[in-house]
């Protein structure tokens, strides 16, 4: 392991010096291949599998429960532990010193019908990703979860928020960014060719970045989506609010005068692109207590009669909708009609 971060200072030492320019831009692209091989033999072994199997960087052992799983993450003492409290009303010891939380903590709340499973993670810290204080253990359980909560003390924000960013960077995940739009084929006779499909919007070329493109190469990273927790609040003054105020995907909280939640929780809600589908058993009113949850973009009836049950399909005939999908009140449908929050569905099986 110290072989393989030493070749790994060694290259960005040259990286650092060399002039960046059209010339040297194939030489600082091969660099970074470099870097982004020696680190997943240093996260995972050489020869090792992706850091997005369930062999690799081993997480804390935590059964997936619920609609959605989010992740708290961020350095110790930032006030995770509280704000699990608040959220969940699971006790996890909190107090003002460093390493308070050595193991992972899940939690339940129920938020507009939704089972949201939150977990607090043991507190990071610069080399995480290495493997500093269990931090491949944090960080590979932070990959399971469906949205990253990074937990800031909004009296030293920045110094942290690039310092995790760079942990997680480091194990790849990738931030609120969607996956590059590039297919690559291997060749029989060594090296691949690739096909960059590029976004058109009004006229404009999105081109992809040489990290993206070692990213599609790596192929184990992880897309995910963040908020930035902007925690105690309650500390500052109206002028540092204002200057917090100019960063992007963030939240300003207090989770121990439980200040903000409620704007906490619908940007959650958003993110992770969950809806609401309520069922009606013929002849009963609808089930407005237990909504069936959708993640999908453009969640179809298909996708909504997988989620109760697979086999589900094999008998599905046509379903009757209410709601802003349909175009009548209710409205005969088919398993590709594409789902609204809060629609009210009816499943008639085959005779």
């Amino acid at each position: 392991m110290a072989d393989i971060q030493a070749a790994i200072d060694k290259i960005e030492a040259e990286m650092a010096r060399t002039q960046k320019n059209k010339a040297t831009n194939y030489h600082l692209g091969t660099l970074k291949a470099k870097i982004a091989k020696l680190k997943s033999e240093l996260i995972n072994g050489p020869g090792g599998k992706s850091a997005g199997s369930k062999d690799a960087g081993r997480g804390f052992e935590v059964s997936k429960s619920g609609d959605t799983r989010i992740g708290l993450v961020g350095f110790p003492s930032v006030g995770k532990s509280t704000l699990l409290t608040t959220l969940t009303g699971t006790a996890s010891e909190a107090a003002a010193y460093e390493f308070t939380t050595l193991t992972c903590i899940p939690g339940t709340m129920k938020y507009k019908g939704a089972r949201i499973q939150v977990l607090d993670l043991p507190g990071i810290i610069e080399g995480a990703a290495d493997g500093k204080g269990r931090g491949r253990q944090v960080i590979s359980t932070a990959r399971t979860c469906n949205m990253i909560l990074i937990v800031l003390d909004s009296a030293k924000p920045v110094t942290h928020k690039k310092l995790i960013e760079q942990e997680l960077f480091n194990f790849g995940i990738r931030i609120n960014q969607e996956p590059p739009h590039v297919k690559y084929v291997m060749k029989d006779a060594g090296g691949i060719s690739y096909q960059e499909i590029t976004l058109q919007t009004k006229g404009m070329r999105e081109d992809i970045t040489v990290d993206q493109f070692i990213d599609v190469i790596e192929g184990n990273r992880k897309y995910m989506p963040v908020l930035y927790v902007m925690n105690k609040i309650d500390q500052l003054t109206i002028e540092e609010l204002e200057i917090i105020d100019e960063l992007p995907n963030y939240v300003p909280i207090s989770s121990q005068h439980k200040w903000n939640l409620d704007e906490l929780m619908e940007e959650v809600w958003g993110r992770c692109e969950m809806l609401r589908v309520y069922t009606k058993p013929r002849g009963q009113a609808p089930d407005y207590d237990e909504p069936v949850i959708l993640h999908a973009t453009n969640p179809t009836i298909e996708i909504f009669v997988n989620r109760i049950h697979r086999s589900l399909m094999d008998s599905f005939d046509f379903a009757w909708v209410w709601g802003s999908s349909a175009k009548h009140q209710p409205q005969r449908c088919g398993k590709t009609h594409v789902l609204h929050d809060e629609d009210i569905v009816q499943i008639v099986k085959k005779n």
